[in-house]
C-alpha cells in the first residue's frame, strides 16, 4: 500500500468547503484540467496537425475529434478514481498488481515520460529558433533552466501554478484564433473533414500520431493527482459536487485544447495543402512558409510565440507527471527539482545527439515518433484505469455505469486496434530493413514486443475478472509498535550549536530547558572560512578571533546564570565537523537551530541540518 498522499506537498491545499456560493466553489474547483489540457497542445500535437493538414487536408478532423471525446471520458474517469478513492493511477496500480507487472508498467510509464519531454524540448528550442535566431543546439541546451520555474510556482502554491499555465493557455488560444481568421479556410470542405476516413498508411501513421498526441498517458496520472488538490466533504454529497465540478472543468479546458489543435490542422490545410505544400512535416518549414502564402507578416511571429508557450507549459505538467508516476509505482520519493532534472536530461541528450550528428532537419521526424511512442503506451494506462473505476469493492456506488463502461471499453478498443496495427507494420518494415542482422530482430526486438504483448493481456484480464493482488498494507515507517511507560529523560551532557544569528536565543534556551543546573554545557560554533577548510585549528585569522570572542561571550552570560557551560570551536565543514565535536564530549542531546535561508540559499545552505542529524551519534533536536 502507498506510504504518502499522492502530490503531498499540495495535497488538499485549496480549500472549497468553505463557501456555499456555486459560482465561488466552481472557480476554486477550476484548475487542474487546465494544467492537463497543455498536455494536450503540446508540440507534438503541432508536428502532428501540421503533418496532417498539408499532407491530408481537412480529412483528419475527425480523428481530432475523436481523440477529443476519448480523452475527454478519459480524463473524467482519472479525475473519478482521484476524487473517490484518493489515489492516483501509479498508487492504485501499486496497490493491484504484482510487484513485477508494477515495475514493468513503470518502465513504460517513465519511456511515456521522456517520449512527451521529447517533444517538449524540441518545441521550446524551436520557438525560440524562430523568434530569436538562437540555433537549436543552444535552445535545447537552455530546456534544462526551466526546472527554476518550476521551483518557483511549486514554492508559491497550486493556485499559482494554475494562473500561469492559464494566461499561457489563454495566450496559444487567442494566437490561433488569430491564424484562423488569417488563414480563411473553406468552411464546407472543412465540414467534410469530420467524415471518417483513413486514404492510406501513411494517414494511418499520422492518425495514431494524433491519438497519441492527443489522449497522452501521462495526463491520466495527473489529472488523478491533481484533483487531489482539493479539499472537499467525504461524504456522498461531497463527492458528487467534486465530480459535477470536475466535469465541468475538464470540459471546457479539453474543448479550448479541441480548439487549439482543429486551428492548427485547419492552418495547415487552408494555407499549406491548399497551395500544394504537401509535405511539411518540419515546424520551421510551417514558419517559413506563412509570412508569403497568408500575407501577414505577424502570422509567423504568433506562431512562435504561441510555440514557446505551449513547450513551457507542457513542462510544468510533464514535471508533475514524472513525480506522480515516480511516487506512485515505487513508493519512492525524492526532490520534484532531482527529478525535473532527471526527466529532462533523457529527453536532451539524445535530442542533442540527433542534432549534432543528423541536423537539425531529422527534428519534425523526431517530434512525430515521440507521438507513436505515447500512443503505443496509451493502452497500458487505459486499460487499469477502467479496471480501477470499476471496481465496486473499491469505488462503492461511484464504480461507473455499464454504459460508461461501454464507451469505456470501445474508446480503449480502437487506441488497441491502431496500436496492433501499427505494431505489425513496423515489424514488418524493420524485418526487411535487418536482413542480414536477423538475430537483432529474432533475439533482442521480438522478445521484447513479446513481453509487451504478456503484460498487456495480463492487465486486460486483471481487468475482464476482477483480479487483483493484494499488497501487504504498510505504514509510511513501518508497523506501529508498544509504547513502554514513559519517564522524564535528564540530560547530563548537552551540545548546543550556535552561529551568532537570531536563531541562537531559540537554541539555547530550548537546549537549556532540557537540563538543568547540574546538566554539562557545551556550546559549538564551526569557522568555516576557506582559510580554516584547509589549515584547521592552525588559522589564527580575524574571523576566528571574533567567533572565539563571541562564542565565550554567550558561555559568560549562561555562567552568570548558574549554568555550567563548556565552549567548543571548530573549523571546516559544519556537516563534519559538528557530529565530530558531539561525540568528543559524549553529547547525550544535539541542539540546532533552524536556519533563516530561503530561495536558492536554501538548497545550497540547508543541507547542513539534513546531513548532521543523519552523522551524529545521539538524538538531534532543530528548533
Amino acid at each position: 500500500m502507498i506510504t504518502h498522499q499522492s502530490l503531498e506537498e499540495v495535497h488538499g491545499s485549496i480549500d472549497t468547503t468553505k463557501t456555499s456560493s456555486w459560482w465561488k466553489r466552481m472557480f476554486l474547483f477550476i484548475g487542474p484540467a487546465f494544467l492537463v489540457a497543455v498536455g494536450y497542445m503540446d508540440p507534438g500535437n503541432w508536428a502532428t496537425d501540421i503533418a496532417g493538414g498539408s499532407k491530408y487536408g481537412y480529412s483528419l478532423l475527425w480523428v481530432l475529434l475523436m481523440s477529443n471525446l476519448i480523452a475527454l471520458l478519459l480524463q473524467t474517469l482519472s479525475a473519478r478514481l482521484g476524487i473517490v478513492r484518493g489515489r492516483d493511477l501509479a498508487q492504485a496500480s501499486r496497490e493491484t498488481y504484482l510487484p513485477i507487472v508494477n515495475f514493468s508498467l513503470w518502465v513504460l510509464a517513465e519511456i511515456a515520460m521522456a517520449a512527451c519531454d521529447l517533444a517538449e524540448v524540441i518545441g521550446m528550442a524551436i520557438g525560440l529558433n524562430l523568434l530569436f535566431g538562437l540555433p537549436l543546439f543552444w535552445g535545447v541546451s537552455l530546456a534544462i533552466l526551466d526546472t527554476l520555474i518550476i521551483l518557483y510556482l511549486q514554492r508559491k502554491g497550486m493556485r499559482y501554478m494554475e494562473a500561469f499555465i492559464f494566461a499561457l493557455v489563454a495566450l496559444i488560444g487567442l494566437s490561433f484564433l488569430v491564424e484562423v481568421m488569417f488563414a480563411k479556410p473553406e468552411w464546407s470542405q472543412l465540414a467534410t473533414g469530420f467524415i471518417p476516413s483513413i486514404k492510406d498508411d501513411g494517414a494511418l501513421y499520422i492518425a495514431i500520431g494524433i491519438i497519441g498526441a492527443t489522449v497522452m498517458p501521462h495526463n491520466l496520472y495527473l489529472h488523478s493527482s491533481l484533483v487531489q488538490t482539493r479539499r472537499t466533504k467525504k461524504d456522498d454529497d461531497g463527492i458528487k459536487t467534486a465530480i459535477r465540478f470536475n466535469l465541468i472543468d475538464s470540459s471546457v479546458a479539453l474543448n479550448l485544447a479541441f480548439f487549439v489543435n482543429a486551428s492548427i490542422l485547419v492552418v495547415a490545410a487552408a494555407v499549406f495543402f491548399k497551395n500544394g505544400y504537401n509535405n511539411i512535416v518540419q515546424i520551421q518549414d510551417a514558419h517559413k512558409m506563412l509570412e508569403p502564402l497568408m500575407g501577414k507578416k505577424i502570422a509567423p511571429i504568433l506562431f512562435a510565440v504561441a510555440l514557446i508557450a505551449s513547450g513551457q507549459s507542457s513542462t510544468i505538467t510533464g514535471t508533475l507527471a514524472g513525480q506522480i508516476v515516480m511516487e506512485g509505482y515505487l513508493d519512492l520519493r525524492i526532490a520534484p527539482w532531482l527529478r525535473r532534472l532527471i526527466t529532462r536530461l533523457i529527453a536532451v541528450v539524445p535530442t542533442l545527439l540527433v542534432i549534432g550528428f543528423l541536423g537539425d532537419n531529422k527534428v519534425g521526424d523526431m517530434l512525430i515518433l515521440s507521438q507513436v511512442i505515447l500512443s503505443l503506451q496509451l493502452g497500458f494506462a487505459v486499460v487499469p484505469l477502467i479496471h480501477f473505476v470499476s471496481d465496486k469493492q473499491k469505488m462503492g456506488k461511484f464504480a461507473i455505469s455499464n454504459t460508461v463502461k461501454f464507451f469505456a471499453w470501445l474508446a480503449a478498443l480502437i487506441i488497441m486496434v491502431l496500436n496492433i496495427k501499427l505494431v505489425i507494420d513496423t515489424l514488418v518494415d524493420w524485418h526487411v530493413q535487418l536482413a542480414g542482422h536477423e538475430w537483432l530482430f529474432n533475439f533482442i526486438i521480438m522478445p521484447v514486443v513479446f513481453f509487451a504483448a504478456m503484460l498487456f493481456l495480463y492487465i486486460i484480464w486483471c481487468a475482464i475478472f476482477g483480479k487483483r493482488f493484494e499488497r501487504e498494507t504498510k505504514t509510511p515507517h513501518g508497523k506501529a509498535v508498544e509504547i513502554p511507560l514513559i519517564e522524564k529523560k535528564s540530560y547530563n551532557r548537552i551540545a548546543i550549536c550556535v552561529d551568532f544569528s537570531n536563531s541562537d536565543i531559540k537554541a539555547i534556551t530550548e537546549g537549556a530547558a532540557h537540563g538543568d543546573k547540574s546538566t554539562e554545557f557545551f556550546l559549538i560554533h564551526i569557522v568555516e572560512t576557506a582559510g580554516a577548510r584547509s589549515m584547521g585549528e592552525e588559522i589564527q585569522d580575524y574571523e576566528t578571533h571574533e567567533d572565539w570572542k563571541q562564542l565565550n561571550e554567550y558561555g559568560h552570560k549562561l555562567r552568570e546564570q548558574g549554568y555550567l557551560v563548556f565552549e567548543k570551536l571548530g573549523f571546516g565543514d559544519p556537516k563534519k565537523e559538528i557530529p565530530t565535536i558531539a561525540e568528543k564530549v559524549n553529547a547525550e542531546l544535539l541542539v540546532i537551530g533552524q536556519h533563516g535561508h530561503r530561495g536558492i540559499k536554501d538548497i545550497v545552505f540547508g543541507e547542513t541540518i539534513s546531513v548532521v542529524r543523519h552523522n551524529a551519534k545521539c538524538p538531534v533536536l532543530v528548533v
